[in-house]
Parts: structure tokens; sequence; C-alpha cells
């Protein structure tokens, strides 16, 4: 069995001869990283099971203020803080409930081929996928600033539902383009969680994100591709809807925030889950010999009867000891140990 028919297997809740694995790192982590491992080629023999990419506007670093990146969408990204990968917003660009200050983004046609392409002709029998990230309701609030937008939802809500649908025409055409292409899965970041409990609250989800999103996992799931849906904190109260709209992994399951041996039992025969490593109580503080051991934990229960990829529930962040991923990595790759 290779990777691929491994990542497919899983999904498709089927036990593999050992649970399959990936992990990602922020920029910073990684620099720290390959300092302390000092050897290049490191990761690339770690047997990393996904390979792919995501469009989120390509933010650029504007030559007038150093820092800060722009995107397609004309929103600026300022990263002169803690957070380097992605930043917050400068400003909203739609600082009212106006559709007609909205700028459609160009759709970089050849780019995205160009990315999908080198996907598919490096990834080895590695799971294929590509995405969109920011994909629904991230890029209304980074249009709006997430309070207003929440307001809005309140007391502009014919506002709220024609940004939404922009947005969403605009997401079908790159998920056309890429249905193009023989990939195993698409990817859609979107965060609606906190700690605990929706950020909107499941109402407003269902009436602003639920219809667009199953229009979006309608169109990628041509050709028998998993649809894969990103969301940070606690989303359990949407697991049933999102089952019926067709998703078939979530990403990314926090340990912290879910109750896992209940959320194996009642949603394992439905959903495959990536991630369950944690990036915020385990990896940052832990010694390797707890990360090596509550890993293996994660794996023996959410690894029966397939439907897991094993993870950190996040792009590893810079306060992670290398010492700890490396007790990651060995759980990993021993997972019977």
């Amino acid at each position: 069995m290779n990777r691929r028919e491994r990542v497919r297997a899983a999904i498709a809740h089927q036990e593999t001869d050992f649970v399959p694995f990936h992990m990602d790192l922020t920029h910073q982590e990684h620099e720290r990283f390959m300092d302390f491992v000092r050897d290049p080629g490191f990761l690339d023999r770690q047997g990393f099971h996904l390979h792919g990419g995501q469009y989120w506007g390509w933010p650029t670093e504007r030559p007038d203020r150093p820092g800060h990146f722009l995107d397609d969408y004309g929103v600026t990204w300022n990263r002169t803080g803690a957070d380097r990968d992605i930043g917050v917003i400068d400003r909203p660009i739609l600082s009212e409930p106006d559709l007609s200050r909205l700028r459609e983004p160009f759709l970089n046609e050849a780019r995205i081929r160009a990315e999908v392409e080198h996907v598919l002709a490096t990834a080895g029998d590695r799971f294929t996928l590509y995405g969109i990230g920011f994909s629904l309701f991230e890029r209304a609030w980074s249009y709006c600033g997430m309070e207003d937008l929440l307001c809005y939802m309140i007391t502009e809500p014919d506002f709220v539902e024609g940004l939404l649908d922009r947005i969403c025409e605009y997401n079908l055409r790159i998920i056309d383009l890429v249905n193009e292409y023989p990939l195993d899965g698409f990817y859609f970041g979107d965060d609606w969680g906190q700690q605990h409990g929706q950020i909107m609250g499941p109402a407003s989800w269902r009436r602003f994100l639920k219809p667009r999103l199953r229009r979006m996992y309608d169109r990628a799931k041509k050709n028998g591709k998993a649809i894969i849906q990103h969301s940070c904190g606690d989303v359990e109260a949407l697991f049933p809807e999102l089952v019926e709209i067709g998703l078939d992994v979530y990403q990314t399951f926090q340990p912290e925030i879910y109750d896992i041996e209940k959320v194996k039992h009642e949603f394992g025969r439905d959903l495959a889950f990536w991630g369950g490593i944690s990036t915020q109580q385990l990896l940052p503080v832990a010694t390797p010999d707890r990360v090596r051991d509550e890993t293996r934990r994660i794996i023996g229960i959410m690894g029966r009867g397939g439907g897991y990829i094993a993870s950190p529930t996040h792009a590893v962040p810079s306060d992670v000891p290398p010492e700890n991923l490396l007790a990651m990595l060995d759980a990993f790759h021993n997972q019977k140990g």
C-alpha cells in the first residue's frame, strides 16, 4: 500500500497497515527546525502522506510598506507583528455595507494551473490536493472586519448574502479550473469556531454559509475528489450538517476542544479527521516523552476503523521545541511501539 492508497483508504474508513500522517511548519518554525537538524533533506525523508497547495490571494509585499502584503482581493495584511505567516488586515476595504465598492479580483488562471501542475509533477505516491484558503466567512470578514461582518449578519443581511454570493461565484470559477486535473482532494479553509462554540452561532451559519458551502462541495466533488474542510475551534454542532452537504474530512481536529473518544464514536463512521496533535497544549509545553506517548494514544483512538490522518492541529508555530517534533515524528513512524 503506497501513501496515496493509504490516505484514500483512511478517508473511506478502512483500517490501513498504519495510520497516514502529515506535518506542516510555519516559516519561522521551519527555519528553527532546519537549523536544529542541520540536514536539508530531513523533511523529505519523513514519508509525509499529503502534498498540495492552496490559493488565498497570493499576498505580495508592498514596496511602499515593508511587512505589509497586498493580496488579489485588495486586502493588505500586516505581518510586522508576531504572525508573519498570515498577519492581520491593515484596515477594512468595505468600511460600509455597500457592494458597489467591491473590486472583483483578477483570476490568474495560468498561475493556478502552474501550481496544480507542480503539485502533480512532484507528488510521487502522495495524496494530492489543492484548495482555497479564506474561502467564505474569512474572505468576507477580510473585506469588512470581523466585528462589522457579524453585526451586518443582523443589521444588513441582504448585503452579507450578496457579498457571500460574489465570493462563492469566484470560488466556483477556481474549482472548475482545478477540476480539470486528477487531484485526489479539494481543500477549503475557513475558521468558524471559538474555543467553545461557533463564532456566529449555528443559525447564522445555516443561513449564510451552509447553502454556499453545499454549492462549492458539490462542484468540487467531481471525479471522486474528497472534500476537506479546515476550521479552527469548536464546530462539533455542525458536523451532522457538514456530512449532509458532502464533507469527507474535517481538519483541524483539536483535542483540547473535543472529547476525542466521543467524537470518534458519534461521527467516525461518516467523517474522517485530520489533525489531533495539539499545537496549543501539547507540542509547545510537554516533554518529548509526553509528546511521544500522547501522539501514540491519539493515533490509537482516532485510527480505529480508519478515518484518521495524524498531524499537528495547525502548521506548527515557532514556540514548539524541535525535540518535540522529533518525538512526534518518532511516534508517527513507530505507531505500535
